[in-house]
């Protein structure tokens, strides 16, 4: 065949293997002068194999019309994976494990500000000091807080709940049939005779976060006032959005270290001041600025460490900061609990970021960043570095990537900014499908908590602030556990694909299978009750609380994963900032009284099952070298769900072979004669 006839004249024989294409996920070594060849496997010990390099030819042919051969560095040096990293000795030497535990550690610090809005903005129970109402509920405070509760929202005008999910005797207590369906979040009241009900001009609060005050009884966030508390959320989530979009495109063109040691310093003013605050206006103002400093951090330690592993170890790294941070939500409550005070606990939170400025002398540029952008003068430097550090013998360079790296001193650096994305046929749209999973697994995460522990549920573990806490925590290291074991089986695609489909049958089973329970239950001959349909929507929503988490954390490594080194981080920032827009609809629908969360849910369960069919575009990154440019990340396309058989030809042309034809066809329309040694079909005779 004509095939095999050009596969013959590349260097290969008969017997020969094809060179990995888009089939395989993975690139066709020779399409394009400035594409790395990745797609090696990795071995044994976790490092790529390298494939043999194309021999370069200077001019003519039908790929020179962008760009000639002369205007491309070594491929040896866009190899990272496979010859630079190889190198310096992977995760072996003694430095690169340093670095990456300076990338787990900030972690634990990640975890406690990303958690302390439970605890600074937790709605308290609450009740007016002094005369009538107040004088009971005071003297009723000594046997508990559900009694003296219930007390209060025995008024029959009252039209807001005094807490997130009240006690057992709350609801008893309760008049009208409507006492189990109050929002869990005091409202403004909009009529007249319900706002007689919050006239009062002094507060005591019953703070169930461990604390003895909080923003919200700082500054009597209650009533007309309790709409500020949801800004106060807004904030931080608006911020670690605009965070990640920023800094990510900021990171791509200056480097990850200066934008991680700016966020670092800058959180730490923002961070303090916020302790200091004299309203919640200048609060919510601050935790803004708290939030894009450290949307920051965490996006620029998120790509470090994935740019300091080779193949293998990417996801076991990465996992390993995330059961790191789930620790810092784990402490959270003891930490509340020591500090008593809102302002003290604001303080600890940040003060720990005092030990990253150390950073500044400590953590150097990203080597993969400065090799694929072209600084070949700064990456000399740090390969001298690293070698320095790990004290390894210069003669261990025995592909000559010193050499070579000489020879490229002199070139100017090529930056690139996310935004060249939109020119890319494959590129783009693979993060658009990251995207809209991330925003869909953070979003119906919100859907599937608020059914477990929402007021609606009326099973006592789940009425008690520490049990709410803990069980959503616990779920989330569940589902990390499980993610580790699912994707070293399935792979990363695989994964995705299982968790998606397990949140969708969670989804659609809670709106339609609780639906029709609930109907049956109206007849008395049925055997049903309002117990087991609580039953049932519980395991629903851990289900759906599980998969969705993982849904979420995976597509964020695997954005990671498929974007080129050169605009990672705004590939990231983008996949994050979806997933800060997931996580925003749960103070949008509680500012709305909860109003409009059926429609919510609806609409999330709608694109879990359009996520479904698109992560079948995907392509499997597991153990595949990290893509350094956009034309690695081009070529980085999608691979058939069942593999090929054995001797099985596929049945539609590689990218290469098709520009092979392309080239042709350009070349017949120009009139111009074919080279000489070419065939009809565009491959070079033997």
């Amino acid at each position: 065949m004509a095939i095999d006839r050009r596969r013959e004249a590349t260097g290969g024989g008969p017997g020969r293997q094809p060179a990995p294409a888009e089939e395989n996920g993975s690139l066709p070594p020779g399409d394009a002068a400035a594409s790395a060849p990745l797609g090696g496997r990795a071995g044994p010990g976790g490092g790529a194999e390298i494939q043999p390099l194309p021999p370069l030819h200077p001019g003519g042919g039908p790929h020179s019309s962008c760009c000639s051969a002369a205007a491309a560095p070594s491929l040896l040096l866009l190899d990272y994976d496979g010859s630079v990293l190889p190198f310096l000795g992977g995760l072996g030497g003694g430095y690169q494990k340093t670095l990456v535990l300076l990338t787990w550690i900030p972690a634990l610090f990640i975890g406690f500000s990303q958690f302390s809005d439970s605890f600074l903005l937790d709605q308290p129970n609450f009740w007016c000091r002094g005369a009538g109402k107040g004088t009971e509920l005071a003297g009723v405070t000594t046997t508990g807080r559900g009694g003296d509760m219930g007390n209060w929202t025995s008024l029959p005008t009252t039209p807001f709940s005094t807490a997130p999910w009240e006690a057992a005797g709350n609801r008893s207590n309760s008049s009208g049939a409507d006492g189990g369906d109050t929002p869990p979040l005091p409202s403004p009241p909009d009529k007249g005779d319900n706002a007689s009900n919050c006239d009062c001009h002094a507060w005591d609060y019953g703070i169930r976060a461990g604390l003895v005050q909080n923003v919200v009884s700082k500054w009597d966030l209650v009533c007309d006032n309790a709409w500020k508390v949801h800004i106060a959320k807004f904030s931080l989530l608006v911020g670690l959005i605009f965070g990640y979009l920023i800094t990510g495109c900021i990171a791509d063109w200056v480097g990850r270290r200066p934008v991680l040691l700016f966020s670092i310093i800058f959180i730490l003013i923002f961070g303090l001041t916020v302790a200091l605050s004299v309203n919640v206006t200048m609060f919510s103002t601050l935790r803004f600025f708290e939030g894009f400093c450290l949307a920051g951090i965490i996006l620029t330690l998120y790509a470090l460490r994935i740019e300091l592993c080779p193949p293998g170890k990417r996801f076991m790294i990465t996992m390993v900061a995330s059961f790191v941070a789930m620790a810092g939500q784990f402490l959270m409550p003891g930490l509340a609990a020591l500090c008593r005070d809102w302002q003290v606990l604001q303080a600890l939170i940040i003060c720990p970021f005092l030990l990253m400025l150390l950073y500044w002398s400590i953590f150097p540029e990203s080597l993969r960043w400065l090799m694929a952008t072209q600084q070949f003068e700064s990456a000399k430097r740090l390969i001298l570095h690293f070698t320095q550090k790990n004290r390894m013998n210069p003669e261990g360079d025995i592909k000559g990537v010193m050499p070579e790296l000489e020879k490229e001193l002199s070139r100017r650096p090529k930056k690139v900014c996310i935004v060249k994305v939109v020119g890319t046929r494959n590129l783009w749209k693979n993060i658009v499908v990251l995207c809209v999973n991330s925003l869909t697994g953070y979003g119906i995460h919100h859907c599937f908590a608020r059914s477990m522990m929402g007021h609606e549920v009326k099973v006592p573990l789940l009425e008690n602030f520490y049990a709410d806490y803990y069980t959503t925590a616990s779920i989330a290291l569940v589902s990390c556990l499980a993610m580790c074991v699912v994707v070293r089986f399935l792979g990363r695609r695989g994964g995705l694909l299982l968790f998606m489909i397990l949140t969708a049958l969670a989804s659609l089973l809670q709106l339609g299978l609780l639906n029709l329970i609930g109907k049956y239950s109206q007849h008395p001959d049925s055997g049903m009750s309002d117990s087991v349909k609580d039953k049932f929507s519980i395991a629903f929503s851990i289900v759906g609380m599980f998969a969705s988490h993982a849904v979420g954390s995976l597509s964020v490594f695997f954005c990671a994963e498929i974007t080129p080194t050169v605009i990672r981080c705004g590939g990231l920032g983008l996949v994050l900032a979806s997933a800060g827009f997931g996580m925003l609809t749960a103070p949008i629908i509680e500012l709305h009284n909860q109003k409009g969360y059926f429609l919510h849910h609806i609409i999330f369960a709608c694109c879990t099952l359009i996520c479904i069919i698109c992560i079948l575009l995907l392509p499997e990154s597991r153990d595949q070298n990290l893509p350094e440019n956009i034309s690695n990340g081009e070529h980085y396309t999608r691979q058939p769900l069942l593999p090929h058989k054995k001797g099985e030809q596929p049945l539609l042309l590689t990218n290469a072979e098709l520009k092979d034809y392309s080239g042709l066809h350009d070349a017949a329309a120009s009139g111009d004669t074919l080279p000489e040694g070419a065939t009809a079909n565009g491959m070079k005779a033997m």
